[in-house]
């Protein structure tokens, strides 16, 4: 089975994540607050977006990044994302964790939409 989620919009970078979480001390310095609040918005969009489905495991996820412009790195892009998007699915109860069981690989691509940036997510059963 396959299911496609469409997350519209940009997040920070990982760089600007790294830095965030340089700026405070203990628990909730700023990059935990970005985490949280990047992570909250994927989960309403994963469970209004895929309302009512059961993922059994293990999945495969295809990310397809669309960048109003070419001036981050791919790494950057991908990095972050990669971590709250796979935190987001076990928040919402699609999947029952993020670990290689679970998860057994994903692929990204990315292209320049100017006036569309989102994220385009296929997570693929099997």
């Amino acid at each position: 089975m396959k299911y496609r989620v469409t997350i519209n919009g940009s997040f920070a970078s990982l760089n600007e994540f790294i830095g965030a979480n340089r700026t405070g001390k203990g628990r909730w310095n700023k990059g935990n607050a970005m985490k949280q609040t990047d992570q909250t918005r994927i989960v309403k969009d994963l469970r209004r977006q895929l309302k009512g489905i059961k993922i059994h495991a293990p999945v495969f996820i295809r990310y397809r990044y669309y960048e109003a412009t070419k001036r981050r790195d791919l790494d950057n892009i991908s990095g972050y994302f990669h971590k709250i998007f796979q935190d987001a699915l076990v928040q919402s109860r699609l999947l029952p964790n993020d670990n290689w069981h679970y998860i057994t690989g994903f692929s990204d691509d990315f292209y320049v939409d100017k006036g569309k940036p989102r994220i385009e997510v296929e997570i693929i059963e099997g």
